[in-house]
């Protein structure tokens, strides 16, 4: 990616991720604290995972747990339709943007470009 947009949490404000970032040419921004509201797709994402998978299952190994999100995943992308994408289904989206040609960035419906501080 050409840029990463994350919360103020320990695990993506360390030195090494940090250079990391920079050795890689990421530009790394950080929402406010407090407004989780500024990576809104990725917040409600991360919750419905969560909600649905995480706090629903117990795993008994990497590979368990490999499996089960790439499942959760696929119903995800492939099986629900998504309201916020014309009730299709992400995979079918896609498929709709890509042959039309255009960018999905520039979308009405796509996510919009996230209001965030540059990394210090």
């Amino acid at each position: 990616p050409g840029m990463i947009v994350s919360d103020h949490g320990t695990e993506f404000s360390s030195n090494a991720i940090l250079a990391w970032s920079k050795d890689h040419r990421i530009e790394w921004h950080y929402i406010a604290p407090g407004k989780p509201m500024q990576n809104g797709y990725v917040e409600s994402f991360n919750g419905r995972m969560r909600d649905e998978l995480l706090n629903e299952s117990l795993f008994f190994g990497i590979d368990h747990a490999r499996s089960a999100i790439a499942e959760w995943m696929e119903d995800f992308n492939t099986a629900r339709p998504h309201s916020s994408l014309g009730y299709q289904t992400p995979a079918a989206f896609a498929e709709t943007i890509a042959a039309t040609g255009y960018d999905a960035a520039l979308i009405e419906r796509s996510a919009p470009q996230p209001v965030a501080q540059p990394a210090p």
